[in-house]
């Protein structure tokens, strides 16, 4: 071991940080074009270009057939190979897109809410930027496995803006009156023009200018690491794909369990339900990436910890759960108390519950959807911790039986609940995908979660909960502010957190070690970037 080389952990936390920053960047470009959209296109127009994408993205996760994780373990395992590996993945995953795309188009026909609409050409607009998403994921895993990934976080960011600068010239300069009288319009409510089909169409392609400019970003990094280029290795195509199928197949099952709601609202109650559905949603998917880079993050080194078979993996998984707890929580808390506030600030009054006239609103879905956040989180790191110890195949059935179960569930509860029960479905599907994992990685991996931080993460963000919803009341000093308190609110309310995380000693000194004194210590010994090198290095 030699600890002059820079930490595991220190490159894991660094990694995700500069990630993590970069999303919440996002996730306020993609705050500020919910704003603009849902006011600019009404509760219908919005609701139906959400439906559009969540259409989309049913049959553009099918490109993705799990190379992304795989080739990231491939290319840790044969940093020599790199080139032939990303090289593969990117013509598969080309020609499965391409395929895909032209089977979304033929399908969007039949979805009776497209038809008459100029849905069905724009579903075929959008797919390209699908087209260019996959090729950007693909050539980001070059940076994944080098550390990079905040480069390939600065070209998403890149990608966004200019997505959302194309949208806002749209809306404000070329088209500013919301329609136009000449034109067919493609949604009305009342009688009422909501948006016209130009500049339905021209938002769609503003989206998609923003995917190819964030393609051409990431390439430009990438280009410095390895050579892009398409390959066709059969011998390749056989071993990491057969590899790849199970998780592929688990990937598309999970989101069948994450878009169906939208999908069955769109066509048992109509584009409005699907906006007020959507809206809370596009903010959970906000929050929902956290564990994702995180676990994207660690992934490789949690990989070679599982090969060295040393039990270092243990205190990986440990502090991973920790973490994720820790960040989890205290927004589901958060989120509850506030999601009033959160509706009102990034859509319209339309969106919020009104109890005299008998609508729910997106203010308790977001109040529903938000409890499934925490069990996400926490399934996310058990479900990479099967993928890192190459059993993947495991989460096959398991996505199954939760797409199965969103479909029954969501059926069922929808006529019953509306958006409410499309919510409730999520929950549960989310509660028992969770608890799937957990067993199955017990199951095939040695370790143990303790629970000496859960507790103090739990009082800590109760007490956080208190402070808010006192401050929250209507004799409170920020009463005068309304719905925009939680301006003020927030920011009390992560110091208060942060406080009691130390006082309790929930957060842990391996966690500061990881970001300051760039060292973890694991069960048996210290693990650093340079041994993992040393062991990718003498890897078959």
């Amino acid at each position: 071991m030699n600890a002059a080389q820079p930490q595991i952990a220190r490159k894991i936390m660094l990694n995700t940080v500069s990630q993590v920053i970069a999303k919440v960047l996002i996730g306020v470009l993609s705050i500020v074009v919910l704003k603009v959209l849902t006011t600019y296109m009404g509760k219908e127009g919005y609701g139906m270009y959400k439906s559009i994408f969540e259409f989309l993205a049913l049959f553009a996760i099918i490109a993705d057939m799990g190379l992304y994780t795989i080739g990231v373990r491939e290319m840790s395992k044969n940093p020599d190979k790199e080139e032939m590996v990303m090289g593969n993945m990117l013509t598969a995953r080309l020609i499965v897109i391409i395929f895909v795309s032209l089977i979304a188009f033929g399908s969007a026909f039949l979805i009776k809410e497209f038809q008459g609409t100029i849905a069905p050409y724009a579903v075929a607009v959008a797919s390209i930027g699908s087209v260019f998403a996959i090729m950007t994921g693909t050539v980001s895993t070059t940076l994944q496995v080098h550390l990079q990934m905040e480069k390939n976080s600065l070209g998403s960011i890149i990608g966004k803006i200019v997505g959302v600068l194309g949208m806002l010239v749209i809306i404000y300069l070329i088209y500013p009156h919301n329609c136009e009288p000449q034109a067919v319009e493609m949604f009305t409510e009342g009688g009422a023009c909501s948006v016209s089909n130009s500049s339905f169409m021209w938002i769609i392609i503003a989206g998609v200018i923003g995917n190819i400019a964030m393609y051409f970003s990431t390439a430009q990094f990438s280009k410095k690491l390895t050579k892009i280029k398409l390959h066709f290795n059969w011998d390749f195509w056989k071993n990491v794909l057969w590899k790849a199928l199970p998780y592929g197949i688990a990937l598309i099952l999970n989101q069948i369990c994450f878009r169906i709601g939208s999908i069955l609202l769109l066509n048992m109650k109509g584009a409005s339900f699907v906006a007020t559905y959507s809206a809370p949603s596009t903010m959970l998917e906000a929050a929902g990436i956290i564990p994702l880079y995180f676990m994207n993050a660690i992934l490789p080194f949690l990989t070679t910890a599982l090969t060295k078979k040393d039990g270092s993996h243990k205190k990986i998984i440990q502090v991973s759960f920790d973490f994720l707890m820790m960040s989890a929580l205290p927004i589901v808390i958060g989120t509850i108390l506030l999601s009033y506030q959160f509706i009102y600030f990034i859509t319209t009054p339309e969106f919020l519950t009104n109890l005299s006239t008998g609508y729910i609103g997106s203010d308790i879905v977001l109040q529903i959807l938000i409890v499934a956040l925490l069990f996400s989180f926490l399934s996310g790191l058990f479900g990479y911790v099967l993928v890192a110890s190459d059993h993947q195949e495991k989460l096959l059935v398991r996505n199954l039986i939760g797409a199965v179960l969103t479909i029954v569930l969501t059926w069922w509860w929808i006529p019953k609940w509306g958006v409410k029960g499309a919510a409730y479905a999520n929950v549960l599907t989310e509660l028992y995908i969770f608890v799937a994992s957990f067993l199955l990685a017990k199951r095939y991996i040695n370790f143990s979660i303790k629970l000496n931080s859960f507790w103090k993460i739990i009082f800590s963000s109760f007490i956080m909960g208190v402070v808010i919803y006192y401050l929250n009341g209507p004799t409170s000093h920020f009463a005068n502010l309304g719905n925009k308190n939680f301006i003020i609110l927030i920011p009390i309310g992560a110091l208060v957190y942060g406080i009691l995380l130390m006082l309790t000693g929930a957060l842990t000194k391996d966690m500061i070690k990881m970001v300051l004194k760039k060292k973890i210590v694991t069960s048996e010994d210290s693990i650093t970037t340079a041994e993992i090198q040393d062991n990718i290095k003498t890897d078959d």
